[in-house]
Parts: C-alpha cells; structure tokens; sequence
C-alpha cells in the first residue's frame, strides 16, 4: 500500500564523497560507489527536518554511470600545519530517492505536532523549492541540488543492467535521540544494485553494529505557554545558553 507520508525527489551535483570509513586513517579519502544510507538521510534531513519525526530512506535509483575522479587536497595535520593528499570522488551524479518519515516515539515533548499532513505537505513544499538548508553530497565542498521527481521515471545508465553486489558498506549511525539507550552506534550491511535500484533495510535490520562511545541523548526543554501568557521553563532555558 502507498504511503501517504512518502516523498520522492532528485539529488545530483557535481562531485560527491561518501566516504569509506577505513580511507579516514590515512588522510587520503575514497568514495563508496553508491551512495550510503545515513547520507541519503542526511540529505533529507537537509531539505526538511524536525524532531517529531524520523526520515527513513527506502530506495535510490542511480541515474548516471559511475565514475570516479581524484583531486589533490591538502588537509589540516592534527598536529598543525598542512599535508598532500589524494581524494578519490564520484563524478557528475544524479539520484533518484524515495523515502518517508515515522514518528521519534524518544521525544515525548514533540507529541503535540504529530500532525502527518502537516510534515508530509511541508516537506514537499521544501523540496520543491530545494531545501531549507544547503544540500552537500557526502562532503561540504560536494555541493548538491535537490528537485522533486517521480521515482522511477526517465532513463537510467543501469537499466537491465542486471544485478551488482557490494561488500560489507557503512550503513549509518544509531543516534541515543532516535533509538533509545546510551550508546552511539554504526552499522554496516551488504548492499545489492539490481538495475540501478538499491532497496535500503531499515536500521533495525542491520545485523552488524559497532559501539562508538557513550553518548547520552539531551533535547532541550520544552517552553511553552501559561495560563498568564508567560513562558514556562524560560528561566532553565535561560540558565543553559
């Protein structure tokens, strides 16, 4: 059945980075070849976002054949100074996304605005205009642009191209905010392209996790009004700028 909370857009720009994680080590940083979860989600979250909810990103549609370019880079050494270094990007990509938004059940102050009209009108109202904020493909000096599309309309370089099997690949991050506990987490899964459509499990589904460090979720209080116009929980607020 359709969703009625389901939006569907188009991402593309001139480079992109989704970073393997092991290239961090040594400074010279390598793209994925598709684009990984967690940015996808990001992207989203760029275009429209609020606590109340919870984007989850169901498929991506690669429309342009993947290429790769390096550029020289020369990145801040931890211990000053500058160093040479290769990035190998992805080169003049174009997706297609399909996604839709649950409820963050972790954030009861935010019960009043589960309103799913409200969100699923705005967020199209947000896409069509190209975001609230920037739109960055992985990287801040990738720079993206977002439009609304059809998922599954026009002609992808991947059509019956069959199916492509990847290794293991980073999945995304399990924030204490969306998920409970005290504990950040990163997942990883065995994604597969079949005729340049990827199907993304969910968070939960992902078998493979890694604790990061202790992260304990903070939301901020809630202020609101009383029954004398005035702020209630000004004062903590005021107490924590």
């Amino acid at each position: 059945m359709e969703k009625e909370n389901r939006v569907e857009f188009k991402v593309y720009g001139k480079y992109a980075l989704f970073t393997d994680p092991l290239t961090k080590i040594g400074g010279e940083k390598c793209s994925y070849h598709i684009p990984t979860y967690e940015a996808l989600k990001g992207i989203l979250s760029s275009v429209y976002w609020k606590p109340t909810i919870i984007w989850i990103i169901d498929q991506v549609r690669v429309m342009k054949r993947i290429r790769t370019q390096t550029r020289s880079a020369k990145p801040v050494k931890y211990g000053g100074g500058n160093e040479l270094s290769i990035y190998t990007y992805l080169a003049d990509v174009e997706y297609q996304v399909q996604a839709h938004f649950d409820w963050n059940y972790h954030r009861e102050d935010m019960a009043k605005d589960r309103n799913e009209n409200k969100h699923f009108f705005v967020a199209k109202r947000m896409i069509d205009k190209g975001g609230r904020r920037d739109i960055f493909l992985g990287a801040r000096e990738c720079q993206g642009y977002v439009e609304p599309c059809r998922f599954g309309e026009g002609k992808s370089d991947y059509d019956d191209y069959g199916e492509i099997a990847f290794d293991l690949m980073f999945h995304g991050f399990d924030y204490p905010d969306e998920l409970g506990g005290n504990e950040l987490h990163t997942r990883f899964w065995r994604p597969k392209m079949i005729d340049g459509r990827i199907d993304f499990i969910k968070p939960e589904a992902c078998t493979i996790r890694k604790v990061v460090r202790t992260m304990k979720a903070n939301p901020p209080q809630s202020i609101g009004l009383d029954g004398d116009g005035l702020l209630e929980g000004f004062e903590e607020w005021e107490g924590h700028k």
